[in-house]
């Protein structure tokens, strides 16, 4: 497997690799990273991945999903951030379970602020709920 960075990175990560390597070079032996360039490194890897922040950054992956999920419940809560969320509970009628909808699109957010976006046809309700009931229990 190669830990070489890919070619075409975005600006952002280029300068936060540019001043971890400065600061690496500047350190006698192995040292731990400074708070700010974890919260650094914290912010890119949300908006551009875990993955591709460790690599491009020469950071361990495990490491960076360990100071993501930290910063998580902080980054995460978006009735802090003023960011309006959708309804927590939907109420679905009895005769709404058995007619199939013609067509429809759900999108669901994770706890961790990955969304997942479904457009199915001719699904019956009930079937959709079991299947987004899975998905939750991580079953699907």
């Amino acid at each position: 497997m190669s830990t070489r960075p890919p070619a075409n990175i975005p600006t952002s990560l280029a300068i936060a690799r540019q001043q971890i390597e400065q600061w690496r070079s500047q350190q006698p032996g192995r040292r731990r990273l400074p708070r700010e360039l974890w919260q650094r490194a914290v912010a890119l890897a949300q908006a551009y991945g875990v993955n591709k922040t460790a690599r491009t950054l020469g950071l361990k992956y495990d490491s960076l999903r360990k100071h993501l999920e930290v910063a998580a419940p902080d980054a995460g809560d978006t009735a802090k951030a003023g960011v309006p969320t959708g309804p927590d509970f939907i109420e679905l009628l009895p005769a709404a379970l058995t007619a199939p909808c013609s067509e429809c699109t759900i999108e669901w957010a994770g706890p961790r602020g990955m969304t997942m976006r479904m457009h199915v046809k001719g699904i019956a309700v009930a079937d959709l709920v079991e299947l987004a009931g899975g998905l939750r229990r991580g079953q699907a």
